[in-house]
């Protein structure tokens, strides 16, 4: 049976026009895409490309994150334009929560910084490390400490300590995340925590805690008494 392009669907089930009729909060996920990619192939409707596309990143905006232009230029329908809109607007995705969590004033909890980093870090695809910088509990900012593995060599402790005492920060939280999605801490995270914590006892900087972030959930060391 010949398909129905979306042109000559009940109005109800167009993604545009629904988007008008009964507001965004109406539409899917894959009703979203299907309006950022605007037509699909030979074979599937807008939506229905959307759907696959989707089902390939196991139905998770998340996973979906993590797609670059070259993994979507491989669904037939998807040129580099197409590619380019999904990747901007899951961006801008991200951003937004950041930007929502950024308002907190301060950190009281390990949820706290969780949420905080949560927007950075979850649909990366190597080890990056972060500091979340404090002056009491009330934040400062975030930065990017280092990026593509973790441990000593790794990370460059004295910059972390220059980057905390420009900011005149007096405690701080670092973190970083584990792509496998397992948030259990290595030997390496142990000793690395141990040594941060040793060299800014020094300059008289507080370390509160260190998380490590593997998808939708955190470990803190604090949390476990083991910092």
């Amino acid at each position: 049976m010949k398909k129905l392009p979306i042109t000559q669907w009940s109005i109800d089930d167009r993604p545009r026009e629904k988007l008008l009729k009964k507001g965004v909060d109406a539409l899917s996920n894959a009703e979203l895409i299907a309006i950022l990619i605007g037509s699909g192939n030979r074979d599937e409707s807008a939506v229905e490309l959307a759907k696959r596309i989707l089902s390939e990143a196991n139905n998770n905006l998340n996973e979906l994150g993590k797609y670059t232009i070259k993994n979507l230029m491989k669904f037939k329908g998807i040129g580099q334009a197409k590619a380019i809109s999904i990747i901007a607007a899951l961006e801008l995705g991200r951003r937004r929560n950041l930007s929502g969590a950024l308002q907190r004033p301060e950190i009281l909890s390990s949820k706290d910084a969780f949420e905080l980093l949560h927007p950075k870090l979850a649909d990366k695809n190597i080890e990056e490390f972060w500091v979340i910088i404090l002056r009491k509990n009330k934040v400062l900012g975030m930065e990017r400490i280092s990026s593509g593995g973790l441990d000593a060599s790794m990370v460059d402790i004295r910059l972390l300590i220059k980057t905390l005492l420009d900011k005149e920060a007096t405690a701080f939280i670092v973190a970083h995340n584990h792509p496998s999605g397992n948030k259990n801490p290595s030997k390496s995270d142990i000793n690395l925590t141990s040594k941060i914590k040793e060299a800014s006892q020094i300059m008289n900087l507080q370390l509160l805690d260190h998380l490590i972030l593997a998808k939708d959930d955190y470990f803190s060391f604090a949390d476990e008494r083991i910092l």
